[in-house]
């Protein structure tokens, strides 16, 4: 049997390196969280745990990078161009994934945002293990040696996708605020304080100077430009 890790129970497998515990009661988002403007979401979602959930298994991360995308009225957003079919999850109900496939070999998640009809949307691109790092390295086809090869599960959206199965067929318009779902969005109580930064976006090439980039302050996992799905 093929275990992803070098170490079968290493000290660090059921513990995160920023957090020291695992998230003990955590309740879903409402919907009301996403229906709101995608800036203030994206600063909100940072330190809140992204959880799949089957009968079999659980992996749960806490959110330590992502980026708002504004919907119509900017360029770097998918929802630009008006409302398709690829697309048309941006335009609401709000708390849903959308997913896509991008530069032909990986998927990115992002969220749907604003009220029903209006488009917005936040894309996760950093997250850090809490719960299942055995099962994310499987998914990423990786061997865990030490605690400097953990952010290279999901130090970036294709990354995090990945560890976390995510494609378009399986989960594009699911709700992330259920936890019957299999995929959602919680609140375990975490406070980060003023330790968020902003940023310009990375890795797009219109509307580049926009500040809408969100990550956890001296988080090893949070991305890198050179990672960049977007």
């Amino acid at each position: 049997m093929h275990f992803p890790l070098a170490d079968p129970n290493p000290p660090y497998l059921h513990t995160s390196t920023t957090l020291f515990s695992v998230p003990a009661n955590p309740h879903p988002l409402p919907r009301a969280f996403f229906a709101r403007s995608p800036r203030r979401v994206a600063r909100d979602l940072i330190g809140k745990v992204l959880i799949r959930s089957s009968e079999n298994t659980r992996l749960s991360a806490r959110i330590v990078e992502v980026e708002a995308y504004l919907g119509t009225n900017d360029l770097a957003a998918h929802s630009a161009a008006g409302r398709t079919p690829r697309n048309s999850v941006l335009f609401g109900p709000p708390g849903h994934a959308y997913v896509y496939f991008i530069y032909g070999n990986h998927y990115c998640l992002n969220v749907s945002c604003e009220p029903e009809g209006k488009a917005g949307g936040v894309l996760f691109r950093a997250v850090e293990p809490i719960v299942g790092i055995e099962e994310m390295a499987r998914a990423r086809g990786m061997t865990i040696h030490n605690p400097g090869d953990l952010p290279k599960l999901t130090a970036g959206p294709g990354r995090l996708a990945q560890a976390f199965g995510i494609t378009r067929s399986r989960d594009n318009g699911r709700d992330l605020t259920s936890p019957a779902s299999g995929l959602w969005i919680a609140d375990d109580g975490f406070l980060i304080g003023r330790r968020i930064q902003i940023t310009p976006r990375i890795g797009i090439s219109k509307a580049v100077a926009r500040p809408l980039r969100y990550l956890l302050s001296n988080n090893t996992f949070v991305s890198h430009p050179r990672l960049s799905s977007k």
